[in-house]
């Protein structure tokens, strides 16, 4: 699986990347279906703290294309949040795969 990263109003972050990178790994472990992922940072200008560091990720399979987004006060949990919703997703399309 290939991983491309993207940010928006950021800097590139070495760390970022090494848990995103693990997030998915863990994920492609468990759905060996995944073909690549697309991972986005953005910040944007909020008035509150607890919102405007932004995670989107974008998992392409075969068939469709997954994708979550979160919007929290630090990339590290709307990076494990936006983790989460792809998992269930995932999870889903797998029933759905078994199922034919």
């Amino acid at each position: 699986m290939t991983i491309n990263f993207e940010y928006h109003n950021v800097s590139a972050s070495p760390r970022l990347e090494g848990l995103a990178s693990e997030k998915l790994s863990k994920l492609e472990n468990k759905y060996d279906f995944i073909v690549a992922a697309d991972v986005y940072f953005k910040k944007e200008n909020t008035s509150t703290p607890e919102t405007g560091m932004i995670c989107e990720i974008r998992l392409n399979v075969p068939g469709t294309t997954l994708f979550s987004q979160s919007n929290n006060g630090a990339f590290e949990v709307s990076l494990a949040k936006a983790a989460d919703e792809v998992k269930i997703q995932l999870q889903k399309k797998k029933e759905k795969m078994q199922t034919y």
